[in-house]
């Protein structure tokens, strides 16, 4: 499936929707967009590795009360978290309550603060971007690994992350803007 024309004849990634919508507006104004600092990426590794197996919309709705008992993702502050802070996170029904991807936001933030005295969470992600981006026609060619995804979850589980396999590298990359994401057609295409 190509773009689809929304119902306010706007061309979109299909996943958008064509009303308006939650995931429309994450498409509109987030999705493939550059961010940056450190809790930025932090927030979106951590938010990944929450959505898998799960739909995006679901991660998006609870993205707040993410924030709020992540600290605002300040790494340093997670990385202190202790046993009381992960049963506090079990007992928080806001959030996704996986006990495993609690430890690896835990385990994630102390590999952030390590990698801080190399290049840090960002140059790091960003030195995986691909030399050529994909430029998908329809979401049949769309892909859920590259070798850079590949690459870097390699790469980061080498620094001690977890929850941080291809598929999951993949869509942070899409996500914040390591390369264009968007369909051939969309509006927001090299935007």
């Amino acid at each position: 499936m190509g773009p689809l024309i929304g119902d306010d004849g706007v061309a979109r990634c299909p996943w958008a929707g064509a009303e308006a919508s939650l995931m429309r507006d994450y498409h509109d104004r987030e999705w493939g967009r550059r961010v940056a600092g450190e809790a930025a990426y932090f927030e979106r590794l951590t938010l990944e590795a929450f959505q898998s197996g799960l739909s995006w919309a679901t991660i998006l709705r609870k993205r707040e009360a993410f924030r709020e008992v992540f600290c605002g993702f300040d790494a340093d502050r997670v990385a202190g978290f202790d046993d009381a802070d992960r049963v506090r996170l079990m007992d928080d029904a806001r959030i996704v309550r996986n006990r495993l991807k609690i430890e690896a936001a835990v385990t994630n933030a102390r590999a952030t603060v390590d990698l801080r005295d190399d290049v840090g969470l960002e140059a790091f992600v960003l030195s995986f971007a691909p030399a050529g981006p994909p430029a998908p026609e329809d979401t049949e060619s769309m892909a859920t690994t590259s070798a850079e995804s590949v690459a870097l979850s390699k790469a980061l589980k080498k620094r001690g992350f977890a929850f941080v396999g291809p598929t999951t590298m993949y869509a942070l990359m899409e996500a914040i803007g390591v390369f264009d994401p968007h369909l051939v057609g969309c509006h927001r295409r090299e935007d």
